[in-house]
This record gives structure tokens, sequence and C-alpha cells, in this order.
């Protein structure tokens, strides 16, 4: 099973914290980190923007990916969220198998 990792960017850490949560109680992140905040400047919608954020670096199953994603657009306050992942292409076998593990949907007919 492919591992992800998962990069989103929430406005505040109480938001950051709730989504974390959320995703690892519902199998979608087998471990999500949250980061300090951090000072983003992007162009959005032509303009020049500057935020302060927070970052996420959620561990996932390539399978978890759509439902991971889906829940993110849903909870994000964000009209386009940062929602990149990258794939693992080496880690230590045994936390890439715990990744796998703690990300099997208690219901077993799901991916």
């Amino acid at each position: 099973m492919n591992t992800l990792l998962v990069l989103t960017n929430l406005p505040d850490r109480a938001t950051a914290e709730t989504l974390a949560a959320r995703l690892v109680e519902d199998r979608l992140a087998a471990c999500v980190n949250i980061l300090p905040p951090c000072h983003s400047i992007y162009r959005w919608q032509g303009e020049v923007e500057t935020a302060d954020e927070v970052p996420l670096l959620i561990k996932t199953t390539e399978a978890r990916y759509p439902a991971l994603e889906e829940a993110i657009r849903a909870r994000h306050p964000y009209e386009t969220p940062e929602i990149i992942a990258l794939p693992v292409l080496l880690g230590l076998p045994g936390y890439l198998a715990w990744v796998a593990a703690e990300t099997q949907s208690d219901d077993w007919s799901a991916p």
C-alpha cells in the first residue's frame, strides 16, 4: 500500500486541531503533525496577499486519499484550500505498515 504525505494550511490552531482530530478519528490519517504558525505570501485573485497559517503534515495511504481530500474540502474554511499529496518513496517498513494499518476503514467493505 502506497503511503502519502499530504500538506495543507489552516488559518489558526483551533481549526487545525479540530481538522486533525477528525481525520485521525475517521481513520483517514494515521497521524497529523500540527506545525508552528508560518507566514504565507501568495497571489490570490490578482492580488498579493499575506496570512499567518498553521501547516499540517498528514500521513495516509493512496487508497484513503480520495476520502481524505473530500473531508478536508468539506471542513476547510478556505474557498480553495492547499491540498498537496506527496508520495513517500522510502521509509521505515514498520512505520509505513503502521500508517497502512491505522488508515484501514472500520467498514471493511470500504477501501
